[in-house]
């Protein structure tokens, strides 16, 4: 008899290097049995298709969506991995960036879901993709990640800084769309927030800050990361108000976010630039505690390979003597590790694991919550193993979005 597993932790795969918006795409699908601290894994990349960014998965487990910066809506078998279907998103809206991308979506039902293109949200069915409805427009930059309330009435999305001109800068701003009016609203913040989750009951949201510099003052297609103080800030979806908003400090290892998750006593986020995650007390929205996955030296020389990719990639983004505040900046944000981190970071239903993958060291760890003690490390295979490359290439496969379905 198969083993079954209960809990199912999907990972998208954007390849080696540091700009997964330019790379891979693929899924790595995690399977573990917490009675037997059992598990198994399949990892897939798949051809004609780039920039693997966010998976979700409907309702009944069966489609996977791997949203991606490739202009591509594609599905695969949530339970093997393989493709089962995709189709251009330029046949429906022309892009004016590569950045624009369907990367994030919501499932309505097993069936039907809702993701942008362009400057619309449109809302799809699984079994005709080619008839996509434009629901009306998003009215912010760039639209990222995207969640239901808890009431199911709003869906809340954050948004990246635009790289075009003429729309060029900062986004600094989230979007709340009304799904019983259709309706867009845009809710200015003193900063740009790319990711957000929703509260578990009411319907607010949190989004957290995503801070970087555009590279030698103009450009948002190769941004660098920011050393300037974060935020999280506690949004209500329904009058469209910050009711109450976290900050902190610069030296805090709390840069360059990815998922976002939450409990009933905490709002999580891990952070690929600082390799930390930080928990942040839900009751004072002040108190905050972190996990911290930074390498130590001999580490780090474990993944020379990695970091040999890191510091070429991040000179290539911006001239030496042009960009150096952006490299010393970069530098501090990541603690001089030349590592990226933690991009995957998914809270179990009944709230007692936490699924984390980082990226730069190339493993997958769950922790006992609230505790943090770690429960399974476990280090995956190179990405030689799936894609023919040279020997001395970077062997990342490139973690990003996660989404975890648990047992009942």
């Amino acid at each position: 008899m198969k083993k079954q597993y209960p809990y199912s932790f999907h990972v998208a795969l954007d390849g080696n290097g540091i700009n997964g918006l330019e790379g891979m795409a693929g899924v790595c699908l995690f399977r573990y049995d917490p009675a037997d601290n059992s598990y198994a894994y399949k990892i897939s990349y798949y051809d004609g298709v780039a920039a693997g960014h966010s998976v979700n998965v409907n309702p009944a487990g069966t489609h996977g969506f791997l949203g991606n910066v490739g202009q591509h809506l594609i599905f695969y078998d949530a339970k093997n991995l393989e493709e089962y279907d995709r189709i251009s998103t330029l046949r429906f809206e022309v892009n004016d960036t590569s950045l624009r991308g369907s990367t994030h979506s919501i499932w309505l039902n097993n069936d039907e879901f809702i993701t942008a293109i362009g400057d619309y949200f449109y809302r799809f069915n699984v079994k005709r993709i080619s008839k996509g409805e434009k629901l009306g427009p998003h009215k912010v930059k760039l639209p990222h990640a995207m969640k239901l309330t808890a009431s199911g009435r709003y869906l809340c999305y954050g948004s990246m800084d635009n790289p075009v001109f003429g729309r060029r800068g900062e986004a600094k701003e989230v979007g709340v769309w009304d799904m019983k009016t259709g309706e867009a609203t845009r809710i200015q913040l003193p900063t740009t927030c790319w990711h957000l989750i929703p509260h578990k009951k009411k319907d607010l949201f949190y989004s957290v800050s995503f801070r970087v510099f555009p590279q030698d003052g103009v450009d948002y297609h190769e941004w660098a990361m920011a050393y300037l103080k974060e935020y999280a800030y506690e949004i209500d979806a329904k009058t469209k108000q910050v009711t109450r908003h976290w900050a902190a400090s610069r030296d805090t290892p709390a840069h360059i976010n990815s998922d976002v998750t939450i409990s009933d006593r905490e709002l999580i986020f891990c952070n690929g630039g600082s390799q930390t995650i930080v928990f942040i007390d839900l009751e004072s929205f002040a108190k905050f505690r972190i996990i911290d996955e930074r390498p130590g030296f001999q580490t780090s020389l474990k993944h020379s390979r990695s970091m040999a990719t890191q510091i070429y990639d991040s000179l290539a983004r911006g001239g030496l003597f042009t960009s150096t505040r952006h490299i010393l900046g970069a530098l501090r944000v990541s603690r001089f590790t030349f590592l990226d981190s933690i991009y995957a970071c998914q809270l179990s239903k009944d709230q007692s694991l936490l699924f984390t993958a980082n990226r730069g060291l190339n493993h997958i760890t769950i922790y006992d919550y609230p505790s943090n003690e770690i429960r399974l490390r476990v280090q995956m295979p190179e990405l030689h193993e799936f894609v023919k490359l040279p020997k001395i290439a970077d062997p990342r496969l490139g973690f990003h979005h996660s989404y975890l379905i648990s047992p009942p």
